[in-house]
């Protein structure tokens, strides 16, 4: 991308936001007689990567005309997206696409909730700020399976493009390389640490997992105090709404509550050219570039589909005529299953419970976050764990020798292929995370808090979280029916195959080894969720798994970045197979899913991708 770079300019990289105001409308403008039924690049889905190759378009294309179209809102003033304490209160409100899977068969048939942002800035606008890079072999891998240009250089390059990170902590927890300091979002290491979560490094350094500073730096395997995105200037959320729209021009323009049904295609020298896309009111708006489709994991394929692109079966049994054969469309789904444990806390300790239990004390808490001052409502999850299994379980081959058995039942697939490198090779076995763990302050699980008429109400809580990192269940999303409106079949097949149920055994098992280890040990009385009487013997903690196991909202690749050949639905350049101008940019494209949180990686993924258009219309 060097050449890339070279003809945008090199002060185009971090341009700062524009005073004019945001040309955001709430719904399809047709007033004063203006054309706006054509733009040259039409933008489905205003969310973090949307939003993000919108606003770089109309920087580095002064002269085209972007239209970003986003189902739901804009909320730039809504408490519940900018406090980071408020973080997981829009969860299944207006501002959630609230996806529900078919039942899960595995999991004693219990459905499973993905929670995906319908608001302007997407799920940058719901997620949990966490901020973080997975480490250099697993984005080198992108391009080992086909996708030439794609890894750890580019991506790293891309992510710091984005980033403007500041450390207000003691430069042990963030070390000195390895970030942006002057990209669009905003990230901060926490400066509200509970009392409560200060024993979490000792903790795991006595268990002998080692202090990682670095951990921005592509060497991720640690325990670490990891960043949040977070504006230091008022301690609100960064995310792409705010922080990459207002850096586009007059030639950006956004309708928000305006849902897209298909992208329309006409056959033109043996492949589809995309005119434009069909709203879900039947009115048709025009592009005479490109359409880019930046939906997102889960709404993605049902568009594709839709439109006639994906495989022969799911499109017949939908009544859609089928144009491009492509079977991936909606394959290839991979998100990080999680389990978790809860300790409550000695009376000694306030934790984030507080400002749920007790509306005086939430209320004073707000007055001052709004004041500017220090609050536990600046509180954002800060403390991690990304580690091997050689550091939970030395030298145990069982989850290794799992992993080769469900592999060898695969047909010579690239993924699963690359995940057992990463499992087997001497290379990886060490450096890349098959386990995170995030410490997280207050009840976090699926018991529920002490109702009011316990005896435990008012107690406080910290609760461990652990996700496997490469699970190799891969699930898929697929449309019911030829209804736009009608939400697709999701299904993530989570601890669907031994080695993922097995996997998360195993994590569920090391969280209780890690509380009750000093110190963490001497910060709690008793294990709330699942209990020692509860959970003892193996059966009993797979039953434990199976019964409460959860995604931790980081689906990827259902359309993804691979050889067509391999179940690819788009090629390293981004663009659907078979066609001149459609693409895909946002997380359904990731082919490998990485030991992180995706945010980061989608927002330096759409950074690329907003160079590679770029580069074709220049």
């Amino acid at each position: 991308m060097r050449s890339v770079l070279h003809m945008l300019g090199t002060a185009l990289l971090y341009l700062t936001p524009t005073t004019a105001a945001l040309n955001i409308l709430p719904g399809r403008d047709s007033s004063n007689g203006t054309d706006t039924t054509c733009y040259d690049f039409i933008v489905v889905g205003g969310g973090t990567a949307g939003n993000t190759v919108a606003a770089r378009l109309s920087q580095y294309l002064p002269n085209s005309s972007v239209l970003v179209i986003e189902a739901g809102p804009y909320a730039p003033d809504e408490d519940r997206i900018n406090v980071p304490g408020l973080k997981g209160t829009t969860l299944g409100t207006k501002y959630d696409w609230n996806f529900t899977s078919i039942p899960q068969p595995q999991l004693f048939n219990r459905t499973i909730t993905q929670n995906r942002g319908k608001v302007l800035g997407g799920s940058s606008a719901l997620n949990l700020l966490i901020w973080d890079r997975g480490s250099k072999a697993e984005y080198d891998a992108w391009g080992e399976v086909g996708n030439p240009g794609w890894n750890w250089e580019s991506m790293d390059a891309a992510m710091s493009k984005a980033e403007n990170f500041s450390n207000p902590g003691p430069p042990i927890y963030t070390g000195s390389t390895g970030y942006g300091v002057a990209g669009p979002i905003n990230a901060v290491i926490n400066k509200f640490i509970p009392a409560q979560q200060n024993p979490w490094i000792p903790t795991l350094e006595n268990l002998g997992v080692p202090l990682n500073s670095e951990w921005l730096s592509g060497e991720n395997v640690g325990v670490a105090y990891h960043a949040s995105s977070i504006d230091p200037a008022h301690y609100n959320r960064s995310y792409s709404a705010v922080e990459y729209l207002p850096r586009g021009g007059p030639n950006l323009k956004v309708w928000t509550n305006t849902e897209v049904a298909r992208v329309n295609l006409v056959k033109q020298d043996g492949c589809y050219l995309a005119t434009g896309v069909t709203l879900l009111d039947g009115s048709v708006v025009n592009a005479r570039k490109e359409v880019i489709v930046s939906g997102g994991t889960i709404k993605n394929p049902q568009i594709l589909e839709l439109s006639g692109i994906g495989s022969s079966a799911t499109l017949a049994a939908a009544g859609i005529a089928q144009k491009i054969n492509l079977p991936g469309v909606g394959e290839n789904l991979q998100d990080h299953p999680r389990i978790q444990a809860s300790y409550q806390l000695k009376s000694n300790y306030t934790s984030f419970d507080r400002l749920r239990h007790d509306p005086p004390y939430a209320a004073a808490q707000l007055a001052l976050w709004v004041a500017g001052n220090l609050t536990a409502y600046d509180y954002a999850a800060s403390a991690y764990s990304y580690q091997s299994w050689s550091s939970i379980v030395g030298n145990d081959s069982t989850l290794v020798e799992a992993a080769k058995s469900v592999i060898a039942t695969t047909e010579n697939n690239v993924v699963d292929k690359k995940k057992l490198e990463f499992l087997t090779s001497a290379k990886y076995s060490k450096t890349i995370a098959q386990a995170e763990l995030v410490l997280s302050d207050g009840f976090t699980g699926t018991k529920g808090y002490p109702a009011a008429n316990s005896t435990l109400f008012g107690a406080g809580f910290e609760t461990i979280i652990g996700a496997l990192m490469h699970p190799l269940a891969r699930g898929y999303v697929h449309i019911k029916s030829d209804n736009a409106s009608e939400h697709p079949a999701y299904n993530p097949a989570f601890a669907s195959n031994e080695y993922d149920l097995q996997g998360l055994v195993t994590i569920a098992k090391y969280i209780r080894k890690v509380a009750t280890t000093a110190p963490f040990s001497d910060a709690w009385v008793t294990e709330y969720e699942p209990g020692f009487d509860v959970v003892q013997t193996d059966e009993q903690w797979k039953t434990y798994v199976l019964n409460n196991t959860q995604p931790f909202y980081h689906p990827v690749g259902t359309c993804a970045m691979l050889p067509r050949s391999d179940g690819g639905v788009v090629s390293p350049e981004l663009m659907v197979y078979n066609t001149t101008n459609l693409r895909v940019v946002d997380a359904s494209i990731i082919p490998i899913l990485v030991s992180a949180h995706p945010q980061t990686g989608i927002y330096g993924l759409a950074e690329r991708a907003a160079e590679i258009i770029a580069a074709r219309w220049l």
